[in-house]
């Protein structure tokens, strides 16, 4: 029996905060495609249940196109067994005006619900702010058969477990579980829960922003022999990725271009990248941050250029010296500004002695 794990698809989410308009509108449509390719594959590879562990949707207002895209994924694989699980963005509209609920569709509610499909049992509780104390006492699961558990929430070694849907893994030790199929972290994590059991967040199907780097996809799980295996499957269309460019001694810009071009030679074109400038740079190096995103948008889906770089500027090298120039540099380095301040000032301000300003 195989299965798929996932999570944290957050389909119609706005991403206008990290892309502009229309790529913002681009990458919701291709999020939403990529929930259907992921459906059109379990169907190929014989998958019987796909385990969607909170935060399908993103927001209370869902759009119908989203709405009908995932509707008609459940009733047009009637051989797949869809187990919805509620997390802390999904507000309960996606299914609030359904006149007749699909047969392979299974939902859960604030206390256990249990399902049974072939020698697998199924149980999850959704977990919010209304959730009642002794929750996990009260999960009760027979050892002789394969149990399964889905939960949204953070784990106790992912969060303080004071906020709403935050829990401790050891609540769920020792309870015959054998895989613990999480939700809410947007990055592949897996561990040992006991002796028995593993507990693993699947992660996001796709990055929406450069704080969802890195590969994203699903957990492929599959039963053979009385036992669970899982494994990791790459799945986005596209991946975020920050690639920091170490740009000292650099002094023009075609320089840092070139740079920056060779550093990112490995990135395929299709992926959105964030570039991190980091090293020590002179003041006179011409560094603009809007000029090198220009040069570098045609190259890749959408390019950001963050400054990271500190000021190669060292008192002892102006200790001694006499000029208009020591003396600027020695009185922005003895000021109380903060340090990006000083930075800032110093730039321009050897730029200005130098007559480029």
């Amino acid at each position: 029996m195989k299965l798929i794990h996932c999570a944290d698809l957050h389909l119609d989410a706005r991403m206008e905060a990290s892309l502009p308009r229309e790529k913002a509108w681009e990458r919701r449509q291709e999020v939403t495609r990529t929930f259907t390719r992921m459906v059109e594959t379990a169907e190929d590879q014989g998958v019987e249940a796909i385990l969607l562990c909170g935060d399908l949707f993103d927001a209370k207002t869902i759009s119908a196109r989203a709405r009908n895209c995932v509707l008609d994924a459940v009733k047009n694989h009637p051989g797949i067994c869809f187990y919805y699980l509620q997390g802390n963005h999904d507000q309960n509209t996606f299914l609030a005006d359904l006149q007749t609920m699909p047969d392979n569709l299974r939902t859960f509610r604030e206390e256990w619900t249990v399902y049974q499909q072939g020698e697998l049992c199924i149980a999850g509780a959704e977990l919010s702010e209304k959730t009642q104390d002794g929750i996990f006492g009260r999960l009760t699961l027979d050892p002789e058969r394969i149990n399964l558990v889905m939960l949204h929430g953070t784990a106790a070694e992912y969060g303080t477990g004071e906020q709403a849907g935050a829990f401790s893994l050891r609540a769920l030790q020792n309870k015959n579980i054998d895989y613990l199929a999480l939700g809410h972290i947007h990055s592949y994590r897996e561990g040992r829960l006991d002796d028995r059991g593993v507990w693993c967040y699947s992660g996001c199907l796709e990055g929406r922003g450069f704080d969802e780097c890195g590969e994203k996809g699903y957990v492929l799980l599959e039963i053979k022999d009385g036992r669970i295996s899982r494994k990791f499957v790459p799945f986005a269309f596209r991946t975020c990725r920050e690639i920091p460019v170490d740009i000292t001694g650099l002094l023009t810009q075609e320089e840092i271009r070139k740079k920056t071009l060779e550093t990112l030679s490995p990135v395929p074109e299709k992926d959105l990248v964030k570039v991190v400038l980091t090293g020590e740079v002179s003041p006179e190096a011409e560094k603009d941050s809007s000029w090198l995103e220009k040069w570098l948008e045609d190259s890749w889906y959408f390019v950001k250029v963050q400054d990271r770089t500190s000021l190669a500027v060292h008192p002892e090298d102006y200790q001694y010296d006499i000029s208009l120039k020591g003396e600027f540099v020695r009185m922005v380095l003895a000021s109380s500004m903060e340090q990006e301040e000083k930075e800032q000032v110093l730039r321009m301000g050897i730029r200005a002695l130098a007559g480029e300003d």
